[in-house]
C-alpha cells in the first residue's frame, strides 16, 4: 500500500511512513472532520463506558433456608453489580435474556450514576448511611428521572449501556436477547443495541398489542402497542417454529378423502402478469367440462406447464365440491409442511395476552394492584417457545414481579424441559401509600420472591408427581467475604499495613447460627471458580477429614474439588491425597504457627507432584 501511494502521491510518504496530516490536506477542506462519524452519543457516555471495565468486590450470599437443590434462582441486588458478579460463572452460558427495563416515562426510577467502587467506610464517611446489616444502602442513589431534566434521555442511556454490554458477555454464541420498551425510548434503544450487539445482529422489532381497547382519556392517538427488540449475539441463533393454534389447524381438512390426510388449499395463480411470466400463461383442462381454462393476464399460473401436469397426476389440485370451481386450488398437505409456523413481528393480544391479563394473573397470586403493568405469562411463553431449548439457561435482570420465572416453570411442566431461570431484582423500597406496602411488602424484590414462591406452591399442588424437585434458591448481593487489595497504598507504611491485613484473606466472620460464615465463603468461591451459584447442588454434605471440615464439589467435568477453611495438619494432607481430587482450595489462614510458610510450600510441592492443583486464597 505504501509503495502504491509513493508512486501516485510521493509527498505523502516520509521516512517510509504515511504522513496523515499531508493526506488530510490532499483530501481537501470539505473532508469529514476526524471527530465526526455515525454513532449514538449522549452526555455521560464516556463515564458509562468506564462502568463496563470495573470489577466487582461483591458476591452472592445464599439464603440460610435455601433448598438442597434448586433449578432456579432469584438474586436481590442492584443489577449492574450482579451482572459483574455473574461474569466469571456464566460468561457465554445464557441462551436467552429477556428484560423489561424502565420505560423512562418520567414516572419510573432507576440508578444513576453507577458508582459503587467505594468502600463501606468511605461511603459512610461521605453519607453517614448504612442499612441494618451494615452494607451500602444504595437505595439512596435511586433517583426519579424527570422529563424536565436536561439530561433526561442521557441518564437513561447511561443506565442501560453498561448493563446491555455485560449482558451480551453472558450470552452463548447462539444466544438472543428480547427487550421490552415503549415509544419513549424505542428509537434510542434501537441505536444503542445496534452499537452493543451490532446492527447486523438485529433480528426483529416485534409489536405487541398490549391493550384490547382505546382509553377515552388517551391524548392524541392512543398507544396500543409496546416494542420488543430482538438481537442475537452472533448469526448462529436459530429460532424455533411456533406450534399451530387450533384456529390455524381448522384450515386443514380432508374434503376429498385423500389418503395423504388433511390438507389446506392455496392459490394456484401467482401475482405475475403474462408479460412478466409468458411461459406461465397457458390453458389447462377443466376435469369436469373438459374446457380450456386460462388464468387472468394479470395473474398467471404458479407453475410451468410440465409441473402442472405433475400436479394433476399426483392429485394435488382441488376444483371444489363436485368440481364446481372455475379455477383449481393447490392442496398443501399438513404432513408435508414444516411442523409449526414462522413467528411474525405482529403479536395481537388474542395470541399472547394484554396488560389486563397480566394484572389478573398477578392479582390471583399476590393480590390486586400489587404490581403495575406486569407482562402476561402468555407473552413470555411465546418468547421462550421461539428462543429456547428444553435445557436452556434464561436470565432476566429487570425481573419485576417475576413473570419470566412463572413462564419458565410452566413451560418446563408442559414439555418436560429442564430450563433454568435466573431472576435479578433490586430491592427498591416501596411507597408507604402503595397497595403493595399496605399488603405487607416492603420492596419490589419482596414481590418477586412472593410470586415465585406462590407459583411453585401452586404447581406442586396441581402436579405433585412432576414437581417434586421444583425449587428456587435465593441469593442477596453482598460485600465479598474476602478482603480487597487496595491499589492506592502510596507509602511504605501503607504497604506494610496492607501486608499485615492480608495475613488472612477472609474478613472477620459474619455468619449466624443458621448460616455459618463458611457457607457464605463457599458460595463465593464457587462463583470465583466459574461454577455459578446454582452449582451449590453439586456439593455433598461437608465431610470430616482428620478433624477438619471439608466440602466436596463435583466439577462439570466430573473431577473432584475439595474446599477447606480449617487449620491445616499433616493428617489432613494424607486424607486429601487419598481422595485424589483435581483441585484443592484453602485459605491462607489455614496455615498457622511459626512454620506456616514451610507447611504451605511443602504441600504445594507434594500436590503438584501428584497433579493436584492447589489454590490458596
Amino acid at each position: 500500500m505504501l509503495a502504491l501511494l509513493a508512486q501516485t502521491a510521493p509527498e505523502l510518504i516520509s521516512d517510509n511512513q504515511l504522513n496523515v496530516a499531508k493526506l488530510q490536506e490532499l483530501l481537501g477542506e470539505d473532508r469529514v472532520a476526524s471527530d465526526e462519524h455515525y454513532e449514538l452519543s449522549w452526555a455521560g457516555k464516556t463515564a458509562a463506558r468506564r462502568e463496563i471495565q470495573k470489577t466487582s468486590s461483591h458476591t452472592l450470599r445464599p439464603d440460610a433456608n435455601n433448598p438442597a437443590q434448586a433449578q432456579h434462582m432469584l438474586i436481590e441486588g442492584e443489577n449492574l453489580e450482579v451482572l459483574r458478579v455473574l461474569q466469571k460463572s456464566y460468561y457465554g452460558k445464557v441462551k436467552m435474556i429477556y428484560i423489561d427495563p424502565p420505560y423512562n416515562t418520567g414516572n419510573d426510577s432507576f440508578v444513576y450514576p453507577d458508582n459503587y467502587s467505594e468502600t463501606l467506610d468511605e461511603y459512610q464517611r461521605r453519607t453517614g448511611e448504612k442499612n441494618e446489616a451494615g452494607y451500602l444502602n444504595k437505595q439512596s442513589l435511586w433517583k426519579k428521572n424527570s422529563k424536565e431534566s436536561g439530561q433526561y434521555h442521557s441518564a437513561w442511556l447511561s443506565m442501560m449501556y453498561p448493563r446491555l454490554y455485560l449482558a451480551r458477555n453472558l450470552l452463548r454464541d447462539d444466544g438472543v436477547i428480547f427487550i421490552s420498551i415503549d415509544d419513549n425510548e424505542a428509537a434510542n434503544l434501537k441505536l444503542l443495541c445496534d452499537e452493543v450487539f451490532g446492527s447486523e445482529n438485529f433480528i426483529a422489532n416485534v409489536l405487541w398489542q398490549k391493550k384490547y381497547a382505546v382509553s377515552n382519556d388517551d391524548p392524541g392517538i392512543a398507544p396500543m402497542h409496546d416494542h420488543i427488540f430482538v438481537y442475537q449475539k452472533t448469526p448462529s441463533f436459530e429460532r424455533n417454529l411456533l406450534p399451530r393454534t387450533e384456529k390455524q389447524l381448522l384450515r386443514y381438512k380432508n374434503l376429498d378423502n385423500d389418503p395423504r390426510g388433511d390438507w389446506g388449499s392455496d392459490n394456484y395463480v401467482s401475482n405475475k402478469s403474462r408479460f412478466e411470466r409468458p411461459t406461465l400463461w397457458y390453458p389447462i383442462k377443466h376435469p369436469k367440462s373438459g374446457a380450456d381454462v386460462w388464468p387472468d393476464e394479470s395473474a398467471v399460473w404458479r407453475y410451468s406447464k410440465d409441473r402442472h401436469e405433475t400436479m394433476v397426476a399426483e392429485n394435488r389440485l382441488y376444483w371444489g365440491p363436485g368440481q364446481s370451481y372455475e379455477k383449481p386450488r393447490l392442496k398443501r398437505f399438513l404432513t408435508e409442511i414444516q411442523d409449526g409456523t414462522v413467528p411474525s413481528t405482529w403479536w395481537p393480544f388474542e395470541m399472547v395476552g394484554h396488560n389486563d391479563e397480566g394484572q389478573k394473573e398477578t392479582g390471583e397470586l399476590i393480590g390486586k394492584k400489587i404490581f403495575s403493568t406486569p407482562k402476561p405469562v402468555r407473552l413470555l411463553n411465546q418468547i421462550l417457545s421461539i428462543a429456547t431449548k428444553s435445557d436452556s439457561l434464561i436470565l432476566d435482570f429487570f425481573a419485576g414481579s417475576g413473570t419470566i420465572a412463572q413462564a419458565v416453570m410452566e413451560l418446563n411442566l408442559k414439555d418436560g424441559g429442564s430450563r433454568q431461570c435466573i431472576c435479578v431484582q433490586m430491592p427498591e423500597v416501596l411507597d408507604e401509600d402503595s397497595e403493595a406496602y399496605k399488603a405487607g411488602y416492603r420492596t419490589i424484590a419482596d414481590i418477586t420472591r412472593a410470586r415465585i414462591d406462590k407459583v411453585i406452591a401452586k404447581l406442586k399442588a396441581e402436579h405433585p408427581d412432576k414437581t417434586a424437585k421444583l425449587a428456587c434458591a435465593h441469593f442477596t448481593l453482598a460485600p465479598s467475604n474476602f478482603k480487597v487489595w487496595r491499589g492506592d497504598a502510596n507509602s511504605a507504611e501503607a504497604l506494610r499495613e496492607q501486608l499485615q491485613l492480608f495475613q488472612s484473606a477472609e474478613k472477620q466472620a459474619t455468619g449466624t447460627q443458621d448460616q455459618p460464615a463458611q457457607t457464605a465463603m463457599l458460595a463465593e468461591l464457587l462463583l470465583k471458580h466459574g461454577l455459578g451459584a446454582l452449582g451449590v447442588h453439586a456439593i455433598s454434605k461437608p465431610t470430616d477429614m482428620a478433624g477438619a471440615t471439608v466440602y466436596r464439589v463435583l466439577m462439570p467435568d466430573n473431577t473432584l474439588m475439595l474446599l477447606c477453611f480449617d487449620p491445616y495438619t499433616e493428617a489432613l494432607k494424607t486424607d486429601i491425597v487419598q481422595a485424589k481430587p483435581a483441585q484443592v482450595v484453602m485459605l491462607n489462614s489455614c496455615f498457622v504457627g511459626p512454620k506456616a510458610d514451610e507447611l504451605l510450600a511443602n504441600l504445594q510441592l507434594e500436590l503438584a507432584g501428584l497433579d493436584i492443583g492447589l489454590t490458596v486464597i
